[in-house]
């Protein structure tokens, strides 16, 4: 039997290697690809997370606006009635005032713990101011009987049931995003993509009191009609 031919042997082996190169070449780039995936898949949910926790976002600026925009006619409206606590107008007024300078920067959800808790803190007067004025107006029934305030009224009630929604709605995407950054693999690559936790809407100290209702007594009520 002839022998085989070195050169031959030779080629052979050349052409094995470079097979074998090829595969693994072809194995890496497969990795590379399988990787870039699952890397993308990751940072694609992330922004889709990001993106709902904005969207609740300015659904809750909308109905803080909202209410923001009622105070003016509201405040107009009671200011009429006669010998009415001036000094629960001027608290709603001040109230207002302070939401308007605690406005967060725009560009999506708040990031900002600090800020967004003073943002919080703000609403919440606002909120507790318009409370004791309801409240305060249970002493004048002519008020209460006017058109223009009692539709005034149920506007005001709608929205801050509306704002209660939509802050649950706010934590629970917040919870979706925060829990997906604090996930294995996520929690990997949460930081290079610049993703941070969201603060969330907590419950203000004393909320769960009644609001407390300080009246002039130097001033007379109108007395209700017969």
């Amino acid at each position: 039997m002839p022998l085989a031919n070195p050169a031959h042997r030779g080629y052979v082996s050349s052409m094995s290697i470079g097979k074998i190169l090829l595969l693994v070449e072809g194995f890496f780039v497969l990795l590379a690809l399988v990787i870039g995936l699952w890397i993308s898949g990751i940072f694609n949910r992330l922004v889709t997370l990001q993106q709902g926790t904005d969207a609740a976002w300015a659904q809750v600026q909308n109905v803080y606006q909202r209410r923001a925009d009622l105070v003016p006619n509201l405040v107009n409206t009671v200011a009429g009635a006669a010998s009415f606590e001036k000094s629960t107008l001027t608290e709603i007024v001040a109230a207002r005032a302070s939401v308007g300078r605690a406005q967060l920067p725009p560009g999506g959800a708040p990031t900002d713990p600090a800020k967004f808790a003073e943002f919080e803190q703000a609403q919440a007067q606002l909120g507790g101011a318009l409370s004791r004025l309801l409240v305060v107006v249970e002493r004048y029934p002519d008020l209460k009987a006017t058109a223009n305030f009692r539709d005034l009224q149920a506007q005001l009630e709608g929205t801050e049931n509306r704002i209660s929604v939509e802050r649950g709605r706010f934590n629970e995407a917040v919870q979706a995003y925060n829990t997906a950054q604090k996930s294995f693999p996520a929690v990997i690559f949460a930081g290079m993509f610049g993703h941070t936790p969201r603060p969330y809407f907590t419950a203000i100290a004393g909320a769960d009191r009644p609001p407390t209702v300080q009246f002039d007594f130097g001033a007379k009520p109108t007395p209700g009609k017969p």
